[in-house]
């Protein structure tokens, strides 16, 4: 029987590829034994024994830059942490371990290459985190989703495959009018999606608020996903005809299909579900995230015309005016599209299935 490790997670950037890896080797191999490993107190803790995986939590956290006194125990967690991996490496004795990224897969992947284990690295930003770049030195693997990374890894070890996305994108876009009817939007407005993650994007949140008086008479329809700690304070704002105001979208296949234009954070897997859909995208980057790679990964996409880049700071005053000159710009529309769907990898979980199947073979 094949034993392999899942290591990472955090947030869900991390946790659906890994999963999506996860299910894809199931499929393939099914007597696989799939051991996660996570950090404690991290949301990973509960969504993957809620998919059916065992999983093992690692006492580990990252630095912490906005309260510095908080880092004085991290070196005692990171001693810890290594600690508890290697234990967990030795019970399970895997033929290969997978990093995804997220606190847990430093420690686990660092024992792994100190006991001879191979190591695989799904890397989803433009602009790796300093963990990757130093256990990269020891991968067998590296899988990217964007090109040129042979700036920060070895260009030996690189496969562009993407970043693993939900299967309902792959298999096709669902009919836009199942999507007007399940949302209960107006087919002869333009929509206007707008998403922030499961907790929302307050910055964006606060530019529709902003921009609610004049929406009322706009001629065009907004579907908001404001997170769910969000939105029982918006709801009473947003009783107009044309907002469809939602805590989290249930069905993001037909989100994709009723947007004519869509606003959203720069995370690396909704970045990956974008190029896909190949509709026209405003990126608005978290600047709260590890070395601002948000910021990175929307200029992968601006730099050729795929997106269009606003920035966390000038949110409030230029989403709206950026939204509305490309709603009317047919030309601008047609070439945010074609240019992001140029991007698109939609095997990026088969691709990485095939390199963990030769990394696994070679050790067999």
């Amino acid at each position: 029987m094949k034993r392999v490790i899942i290591s990472g997670g955090g947030t869900g950037g991390h946790i659906f590829p890994a999963l999506a890896i996860a299910e894809a080797l199931k499929s393939e191999h099914p007597a696989v034994d799939i051991l996660f490993v996570g950090a404690h107190g991290k949301m990973e803790m509960e969504k993957v024994p809620q998919a059916g995986y065992a999983i093992k939590g690692l006492y580990i956290s990252g630095f912490n830059r906005k309260q510095l006194f908080k880092n004085l125990f991290l070196p005692f967690k990171v001693l810890r942490s290594l600690y508890a991996a290697r234990a967990i490496l030795k019970s399970f004795n895997p033929e290969l371990v997978i990093g995804v990224g997220g606190y847990a897969s430093g420690p686990t992947l660092q024992v792994a290459n100190w006991l001879k284990i191979p190591t695989l690295i799904q890397e989803q930003n433009s602009f790796p985190g300093k963990t990757n770049l130093i256990l990269a030195k020891k991968a067998k693997a590296i899988c990217v989703a964007y090109p040129q990374m042979e700036r920060f890894f070895p260009k030996k070890l690189i496969h562009l495959t993407g970043n693993p996305v939900r299967k309902d994108l792959i298999l096709g876009t669902p009919n836009k009018h199942d999507g007007y009817s399940f949302y209960g939007l107006d087919p002869a407005l333009k929509t206007v999606f707008i998403m922030g993650g499961s907790l929302g994007a307050k910055s964006i949140n606060d530019s529709v608020v902003k921009e609610l008086a004049h929406l009322v008479n706009a001629d065009i329809q907004i579907l908001w996903q404001c997170g769910k700690g969000n939105y029982e304070q918006l709801k009473e704002l947003a009783l107009s005809t044309n907002i469809k105001l939602l805590a989290f979208i249930e069905r993001m296949d037909y989100a994709y299909a009723v947007a004519d234009i869509i606003v959203s954070r720069a995370g690396a897997t909704s970045i990956s579900e974008l190029t896909l859909v190949g509709k026209p995208c405003i990126l608005v980057p978290s600047p709260n995230v590890t070395e601002d790679h948000q910021t990175k990964n929307a200029m992968a996409l601006s730099s050729v015309n795929a997106a269009i880049l606003v920035s966390d700071s000038k949110v409030l005053d230029a989403l709206w005016p950026t939204i509305y000159s490309t709603l009317n710009d047919l030309n601008s529309i047609s070439t945010l599209s074609q240019n992001i769907k140029s991007l698109a990898l939609p095997h990026a979980t088969d691709h990485i299935i095939s390199i963990c199947n030769q990394l696994l073979t070679h050790e067999s």
